[in-house]
C-alpha cells in the first residue's frame, strides 16, 4: 500500500507556473491584474526575472503572486509597461520603483524629465564637487539631535567657504568667533558655478526632505573697528516642536 504523497509546507507556499496568460498581482496590498507578457516586455527587467520559466515568488491566501514591496506607486510601472506612458506626477517615487524592478527604458524616460534632469545633472553633479557634502549633512543632523534634548530648537554654525581664497581666510575667521568653534560644520571650497545661496538651498533641500523642519540665517557677529569681520557663517536652525 503506498502512501499519499503529501507536499512539504515549503512546496505548498510555493508559487506554481502560471496556466493563462492573466496574472494577479499583490504589491504590498495593492492589487493588480495585467497579462503574462507585460511583465516580460523587458527581458533584463527584474520582473520579467521573476515571471520567466517557473514564477520565482510566493503566493497570497487567494492565490495572487506576492511582491512584499509597498506597491502605492507600481501602478505607473505598469502603466509604462503596457502602454510606454511615462507619467507626470511622483517622478522620484516611480524612478525609485524602476531602479528596484530595473525597467531601464522607463529609467532611461524619467531621467529626461524635466524634474529629474535638473536633479540629476544640475544639482548632484554641483553638490559632488562640493567636499563632503553628504558626510557634512550626516554630521548636522547628528549634532542637532544631540543638543534637542529639553529644547524647542537646536541651532549648528555652518561656515561656507566659496572659493580658495576664502579658505585662506578660515583660521582667521574661525578664531574671530566667541562661540563654540569646535561645532561649526564647514563646506566648500568648490569649483562650479553655484552661489552661497544655492548651496545654502541644497543644505536645507536635503535635511528636510529627511523630515526636518529647519531655516537658516546669517550669524550676525559683532563688529569691531579694528579687526575685519567674515560674512562665511550661517546658522541652521532645526525646530522639534
Amino acid at each position: 500500500m503506498s502512501l499519499p504523497d503529501y507536499k512539504s509546507p515549503e512546496k505548498q507556499s510555493s508559487a506554481a507556473a502560471p496556466a493563462s496568460p492573466v496574472v494577479q498581482l499583490n504589491v504590498g496590498g495593492h492589487l493588480f491584474t495585467t497579462f503574462l507578457s507585460t511583465l516580460r516586455k523587458h527581458p533584463d527587467s527584474k520582473l520579467a526575472e521573476l515571471f520567466s520559466g517557473q514564477p520565482k515568488l510566493r503566493t497570497d491566501t487567494q492565490g495572487r503572486y506576492f511582491l512584499d514591496r509597498d506597491g502605492s506607486h507600481f501602478g505607473a510601472v505598469l502603466e509604462f509597461l503596457r502602454s510606454d506612458c511615462v507619467p507626470t506626477e511622483n517622478i522620484q517615487e516611480v524612478h525609485r520603483e524602476a531602479l528596484y524592478y530595473n525597467i531601464k527604458p522607463l529609467i532611461k524616460r524619467l531621467e529626461e524629465t524635466p524634474r529629474l534632469f535638473g536633479e540629476l545633472v544640475g544639482r548632484q553633479q554641483f553638490l559632488s564637487r562640493v567636499p563632503h557634502y553628504k558626510e557634512n549633512i550626516e554630521v548636522l543632523i547628528r549634532i542637532a539631535r544631540a543638543e534637542a534634548i529639553a529644547t524647542r530648537r537646536s541651532t549648528i554654525m555652518i561656515c561656507v567657504l566659496r572659493t580658495e581664497e576664502d579658505l585662506g581666510f578660515y583660521d582667521n575667521a574661525i578664531n574671530s568667533l566667541e562661540a563654540d568653534k569646535e561645532s561649526v560644520v564647514t563646506f566648500g571650497p568648490w569649483k562650479a558655478v553655484p552661489s552661497v545661496k544655492d548651496l545654502l538651498d541644497c543644505v536645507k533641500t536635503d535635511i528636510e526632505g529627511q523630515g526636518y523642519r529647519v531655516s537658516i540665517e546669517p550669524h550676525v557677529v559683532e563688529k569691531s573697528f579694528l579687526s575685519r569681520s567674515y560674512d562665511y557663517f550661517y546658522n541652521l536652525i532645526f525646530t522639534w516642536w
